[in-house]
């Protein structure tokens, strides 16, 4: 159809030519409503007659249709110009058309001839040349048709596959099947090849069953040459990264192995049954007595695994360095990309597996820990498992790096189990042992030590925790091999026996600290004798203070030189303790072993050694030094820090209702389980008989164990700060300076009983009320009660040596009685004087005079130096001599006196130097100072 190359150029002439305004024209337009630019579907004449009101007016019509002329001609008036303006683009458009019009015209003709001589050479050449050519195509077709049917004639032949698989050369089989196979690849569109090509392929997946069978056999039992042709044989087949099949065999074999050690180990008849049994209802079956070996042999064939993997990781590593090997120009050469890849992944694979193995070697062991109750296990059968386990953390370390969380988390909750119960009993024991204890010296030689006990030879042993105490498990850790590396060739970690009890008896007794009778005898000869010293004391004596065996013979005169306070020149420095103590050292050794074994129940056993200590301590207290006249003595035998000590473990430890157990709640009984009755001495311990000086060769054993006792706890300390955890260190602080350190002041409470009745201190005041003090002249001779006073000390003195037959009484305590018989006797002077209802000033100088004799003939039964309480007495005899006012001073600063003392000390004073007022004054002074006491 023609296109009119110009437009009505009229109409749009006589549209533009109606004159407007611009503005006015743009406005016109803008108030047309909306609706009639929304499309071609919109109807305006239906529109505008739904606008129509309900009553039409003319002259409305008319306005409004007015109005719609405007906007007609406004917008007839803007297309017009819109027109007008793209005039000369619709004509440029129109004549390109047209061009183009006239080259289709052309394309058509060429068209037309090229067909027709394309058909002349059609008929003229190609039908000739390509029969030539097709019979040039079925010639080669024929020829390959050729070779081919001679390769099948090759693959119709029998291979030889059963010879190479007998002979284990899985990577000759392979090679054979592949080559064949891939021939038979070539022709599996021949009928005759496609059965021969599915029995080629089942015969390769034959091979590779048996070549995974083969691998699992190193599993077990690594060997070198059988793993070369294991993994050339792998790599033949494509499969480089076999380490996912290997972990597999592995995991397999470790479950065969693990199965059938425990058979083997409970014998049981149907073994095969047992074999192919799950893991967790097996270790049902396993009995107390059967459970160690079991546990043993588990152990070793979960290592044979482990050992395999290790040595099968070593060939790798090794593989790798022989192929990657370096180039004359340091750079790394290997043959291609593709096998640096594989290796890198199978080496991660095998890394991995570590982890998985070792996993799933917890989970064995664990269920196997878990599956039985060791509550009742006997310590050295609970203490070898606890060794086992711990050889076996320290191989998963070795192994894989491994912490061992789950196998930590088994035994500790089988140790929480086993030690609770345990500790309990042993406390159980301990107060058996306590309430039948005669309180005899242990004979031990001078030079024990517990580093002599077996259940401390672990600390001896420079090891990790996981080496067991047997001398056999001991002796198999190289501090500069690790286990892999040690069991390499051979051996096994956990062949391991626990020690005949041969080996724990300990050499430690004695002969009571004696060394023959007739050192006994010799030694006990007066000091002044003139009888020779006997050799056997020359050459045996052992000085109390150090130790050390002098050089050179004692002499006689070396011998009238020691103190007269030492009692232990008959004996050896050997240790005071008993059997009980001897109980309690072993008993903390073997909580040591668990400890150190067992690191994360460390404070629980340490809080239990605590126990023990604690125990001991207030049995020693409640059987010797327990006494309501303590407080009277005014001697402050009990420190702050002993009281505070022993009223903690008795609200902690001790079970005060045990003998009401009728009326209690169930709460109460649940509080009271870890609490332990209190031990009662036992009768045939006798402290009443003032012939063996109430009990005091008793006395002295039981508190110079627990004083030994505490020397070892303090030997310990160092090795118990190192174990126990950071957060709970202020407590091992605190146990031993709050009750560790306190033992040693038990002496005073426990000896000061002996020494309150074995003097005669009522007497003293008795023979003292009859001496006549106020006398006029100044007396030269000192009054008998000072002599019978010294005799009761010479008295003292002798019955102390005949105890020390009996038992060694060290220095510290030969001075703790001295001192404190000393004290009670310059405390019963003092009262005696404070009796006195007249007293002249010879009088003063008379108990002057009896004081100082009492000293010189004191000093030489003792060498306690300075005499205690010598200025008590100076003091208040001298205190009669003081002025009013001094007086006055005197009774504020000296509250060391008791108010009777004070008081009889003023009213003594009335008419010589003080009178009434100046009385009535100083007693004033007195009461005020004894008011804040009552």
């Amino acid at each position: 159809m023609a296109v009119s190359p110009h437009p009505p150029q009229e109409e749009l002439r006589e549209m533009r030519e109606q004159p407007a305004d611009p503005q006015e024209e743009q406005d016109i337009i803008n108030s047309i409503e909306e609706i009639y630019f929304s499309g071609d579907s919109f109807d305006m004449v239906q529109h505008e007659l739904e606008k129509l009101p309900p009553e039409l007016d003319l002259q409305e019509l008319e306005e409004y249709r007015d109005k719609l002329k405007k906007q007609q001609a406004a917008v007839s008036k803007k297309v017009a110009d819109l027109i007008l303006e793209k005039q000369p683009s619709y004509v440029k458009e129109l004549e390109r058309v047209t061009s183009l019009q006239t080259n289709l015209q052309l394309a058509a003709v060429i068209c037309t001839n090229a067909r027709r001589q394309l058909s002349f050479a059609k008929e003229g050449f190609t039908e000739a040349s390509l029969g030539l050519l097709a019979n040039q195509r079925r010639r080669q077709l024929l020829t390959g048709l050729l070779k081919s049917l001679r390769t099948i004639k090759t693959l119709n032949e029998p291979v030889p596959f059963t010879c190479f698989l007998q002979e284990e050369d899985y990577p000759g089989a392979i090679q054979l099947c592949l080559e064949c196979q891939k021939a038979a690849s070539t022709f599996k569109h021949y009928s005759c090849i496609s059965e021969l090509n599915s029995k080629l392929q089942d015969t390769l997946e034959q091979i590779e069953e048996q070549l995974d069978v083969a691998l699992s056999k190193t599993c077990k039992h690594f060997d070198v040459t059988h793993y070369n042709k294991v993994q050339l044989a792998y790599a033949l087949l494509g499969k480089t990264q076999v380490s996912e099949s290997t972990l597999v065999c592995i995991r397999r074999g470790d479950a065969g192995e693990v199965m059938g050690s425990i058979s083997d180990c409970l014998g049981a008849r149907d073994t095969r049954s047992l074999k192919n049994a799950c893991f967790v209802p097996v270790t049902q079956h396993i009995t107390t007595d059967s459970y160690i070996p079991c546990l043993t042999d588990l152990c070793k064939a979960l290592w044979e695994v482990m050992l395999s993997y290790h040595r099968t990781m070593q060939w790798h590593e090794e593989h790798d360095k022989e192929e990657v090997k370096p180039a004359t120009d340091g750079s790394s050469t290997s043959g291609s990309d593709e096998p640096i890849f594989d290796r890198s992944y199978v080496k991660k694979k095998l890394q991995h597996g570590l982890t998985r193995i070792w996993q799933d070697v917890q989970l064995k062991v664990k269920a196997y820990l878990l599956g039985t109750d060791m509550s009742s296990f006997k310590y050295d059968d609970f203490i070898f498992v606890l060794d086992i386990i711990s050889r076996l953390m320290q191989v998963g370390e070795e192994f894989c790096g491994s912490r061992s969380e789950v196998l930590q988390e088994s035994i500790k909750k089988q140790s929480v189990n086993y030690f609770k119960n345990y500790h309990r009993t042993r406390l159980e024991e301990l107060r058996m042992f306590l309430e039948n204890e005669t309180w005899e010296l242990c004979p031990v030689k001078s030079n024990f030590s517990i580093a002599q006990l077996h259940e401390f030879k672990f600390m001896g042993q420079s090891r990790s925790p996981s080496v067991s105490p047997s001398k056999q498990a001991t002796s198999l850790v190289q501090a500069d091999t690790t286990l892999f590396e040690q069991y390499l060739q051979g051996g096994n970690p956990f062949e391991m026996q626990i020690d005949s009890k041969e080996d724990e008896t300990d050499d430690v007794l004695g002969s009571n600290g004696y060394e023959s009778d007739e050192l006994e005898k010799s030694v006990y000869q007066d000091y002044d004798s003139d009888s020779d010293v006997p050799e056997e004391l020359k050459r045996d004596y052992v000085d109390e203070q150090t130790g050390d065996i002098p050089v050179k013979s004692v002499s006689r005169d070396t011998l009238r030189s020691r103190k007269k306070s030492d009692y232990s020149l008959n004996k050896l420095n050997a240790p005071i303790l008993t059997n009980t103590t001897l109980n309690v050292i072993r008993l903390v050794g073997k909580y040591m072993q668990m400890m150190n074994i067992l690191r994360p129940i460390a404070f629980d056993v340490i809080h239990c050694m605590s126990q023990l200590f604690d125990y001991y301590l207030y049995a020693v207290y409640t059987f010797f030094g327990r006494n309501d006249m303590y407080e009277s003595s005014g001697l402050g035998l009990i420190s702050s820090r002993l009281r505070t000590t022993l009223n903690r473990i008795q609200e902690s430890l001790i079970d005060m209702e045990a003998a009401a157990e009728t009326g209690s709640s169930h709460g109460a009984s649940e509080e009271r389980k870890e609490k332990v009755p209190s031990p009662h001495l036992s009768q045939l311990v006798v402290l009443t008989d003032g012939g063996t000086l109430y009990g005091l060769a008793e006395r002295v054993v039981a508190t110079e164990s627990l004083v030994f006792l505490a020397e070892q706890f303090d030997f310990l300390q160092s090795h118990l700060d190192t174990v126990i955890p950071a957060a709970k260190k202020p407590f091992l602080q605190q146990f031993y300076s709050q009750t560790v350190s306190t033992a040693s002041e038990l002496r005073k409470p426990i000896y000061w009983i002996v020494a309150a009745k074995a003097i005669e201190y009522e007497q003293m005041l008795f023979l003292m009320a009859g001496v006549k003090w106020d006398i006029k002249e100044i007396m030269s001779q000192h009054n008998v009660y000072v002599d019978v006073l010294l005799k009761e000390f010479e008295q003292f003195h002798k019955r102390l040596g005949d105890v020390s037959r009996l038992v060694r009484i060290p220095l510290p305590v030969s001075n703790v009685l001295w001192e404190q018989c000393i004290r009670l006797a310059n405390r019963t002077l003092v009262e005696g004087y404070a009796n006195v209802k007249k007293c002249s000033n010879e009088g003063r100088a008379l108990m002057q005079l009896d004081f100082q004799q009492f000293l010189m003939k004191l000093e030489k039964l003792t060498d306690i130096r300075p005499i205690p309480d010598k200025e008590f007495v100076e003091t208040y005899i001298k205190a009669y001599y003081l002025t009013e006012n001094d007086m006055e001073q005197f009774i504020k600063n000296h509250r060391e006196y008791s108010m009777k003392q004070l008081t009889n000390l003023v009213n003594v004073c009335l008419g010589s130097h003080i009178n009434k007022k100046a009385r009535q004054k100083l007693l004033a002074a007195i009461d005020d100072i004894d008011r804040p006491k009552r």
